[in-house]
């Protein structure tokens, strides 16, 4: 394989996170249950310093190292340390609840080190077999994490369910891949395009290809009608998992999408293909997503549909193939992905040992027991819905006003009215914390670190509401320097 020392450079980031993922796994074998925090605080460390070492060695101009299964941009550097944070935040959410449920353990922490090793990779590929080798070191520790709480029976379902059905979308888009590579003889991203563009590619086979490599997508991103494993695995894993499902992997998603069909089958007469189909993910997700997650009492579950809604909205930005569309997409997925960290974080912080927080009826009468952080719960709550001042707002307008300039009106009609179905269920939860009696001081919130993070989260989210300029301009400063498009 030729390379430079300067690619080692390039990747040292991905370096640095397994040798230190490495040297927690073996320190956290002399370290008793009393000691566990050295490897917590280890842990962050060593998310924080992977975080900053991306901007130190991307490149300005994308450039193509190892081989050409590595691409270096400043798309990369910014997803990579976006993914490396909200892992870290995750676990300052989760640290009381980690303890209380005996899972504060080194294969916890190692294990989401990988995953976050795993989601770096997926980042920065510019190749299918990276690509695929990325997405499965994520997904296999995904799979032992949902199964780490050995004593629920509700986990380890969960975790036959999701491994089962991931395994059969890995396969569907394995199989996409190879039939990708039958047709133009090429993995690498740069090599697809170029047999595209010549004309030498077998047109057949390609679109056969796309479409196994669309309904693996599907999967991945729970997109209707592939979402059956989104409810079950968010409700029955552990919720500090859960929140680590819900938050970073979408970000990674993003990007396996974006290298994936933006830039190897961009070509105008695939993406007319791909395009289509994603059109059908996207509403049967919106119209699913929200019109079942009306009838959900648990909180996590309707958190569950929610994301397949959230999703639709991803892919109608991404079925534009624009790099209006694509902006709009990456601005609505990191605003996203900040409110998925908080909604699933309140139910961290209101957990106890033995009390899962996570009915709607456990959030009776919050604003009572603790005003500040039903305030902050509802800030989410809106921005979610989409109503005005928060971000969500402007997420959902941005991917809407990209299809209305290409035409798409019937579909943004599609997805402003789902979006007013959604809002009822999203209110009704605020009306459950500020108007319904409160049962039990059990939702008491103890003033920690996480709640700390959760104000700071939820603020955020207010405030890009108020000034979400700055946001999407870096995100369509990013797609345009970094997305090669046809």
């Amino acid at each position: 394989m030729d390379f430079q020392l300067s690619d080692l450079y390039t990747l040292l980031p991905e370096i640095f996170l397994l040798i230190g993922v490495s040297g927690i796994l073996l320190l956290d074998l002399f370290l008793s249950k009393e000691q566990r925090g050295v490897t917590y605080v280890l842990t962050l460390i060593v998310l924080v310093v992977t975080s900053v070492l991306p901007w130190f060695f991307y490149d300005a101009d994308p450039r193509v190292i190892m081989s050409g299964l590595v691409v270096s941009d400043v798309l990369g550097a910014a997803l990579k340390s976006t993914v490396c944070v909200l892992i870290a935040v995750g676990l300052v959410y989760s640290k009381n609840y980690l303890l209380s449920r005996g899972l504060h353990r080194g294969e916890y922490f190692s294990l989401t080190l990988f995953a976050t090793l795993g989601m770096m990779v997926m980042i920065s590929s510019n190749h299918f077999l990276s690509l695929y080798l990325g997405l499965e070191l994520l997904s296999l520790s995904l799979y032992a994490m949902v199964a780490l709480q050995r004593d629920s029976g509700r986990s380890s379902e969960a975790a036959i369910k999701y491994f089962v059905l991931g395994a059969i979308a890995s396969g569907m888009l394995l199989y996409g891949m190879s039939m990708i590579y039958g047709a133009t003889g090429h993995l690498n991203i740069e090599a697809i395009v170029s047999s595209i563009l010549s004309g030498h590619s077998d047109s057949n086979l390609l679109r056969l290809g796309v479409v196994f490599v669309i309904v693996g997508i599907g999967f991945k991103l729970g997109a209707v009608p592939f979402h059956m494993w989104i409810p079950d695995v968010y409700q029955g894993a552990p919720t500090s998992v859960t929140l680590l499902i819900g938050t970073a992997p979408k970000v990674a998603a993003f990007a396996f999408v974006l290298r994936l069909l933006a830039e190897a089958l961009g070509h105008p007469s695939l993406h007319q293909d791909w395009s289509q189909m994603l059109t059908v993910l996207a509403v049967a997700s919106l119209i699913i997503g929200n019109v079942v997650a009306i009838a959900q009492t648990n909180f996590k579950r309707m958190l569950a549909y929610s994301t397949i809604a959230h999703m639709g909205f991803l892919l109608i930005g991404f079925m534009t193939g624009s790099i209006n569309g694509y902006s709009a997409s990456l601005f609505y997925v990191l605003t996203y992905v900040l409110m998925a960290l908080g909604g699933f974080g309140v139910i961290l912080l209101l957990s106890r040992d033995g009390f899962e927080a996570e009915e709607l009826s456990d959030l009776r009468g919050l604003s009572q027991t603790n005003p500040w952080c039903a305030f902050l719960l509802m800030i989410i709550l809106f921005s979610m819905a989409g109503i005005p001042p928060t971000v969500g707002f402007w997420s959902k307008l941005f991917v809407i006003q990209s299809i209305i300039d290409l035409g798409y009106v019937g579909l943004a009609v599609t997805a402003v009215m789902t979006s007013l179905i959604g809002a009822f269920y999203y209110l009704r939860v605020v009306k459950i914390m500020y108007f319904d009696a409160n049962e039990s001081p059990i939702n008491t919130v103890k003033y920690s670190a996480g709640m700390a993070v959760f104000a700071v989260n939820g603020l955020l989210l207010l405030g890009l509401g108020l000034f979400p300029g700055w946001l999407l301009s870096l995100c369509e400063s990013l797609i345009e320097s970094s997305v090669r498009t046809f």
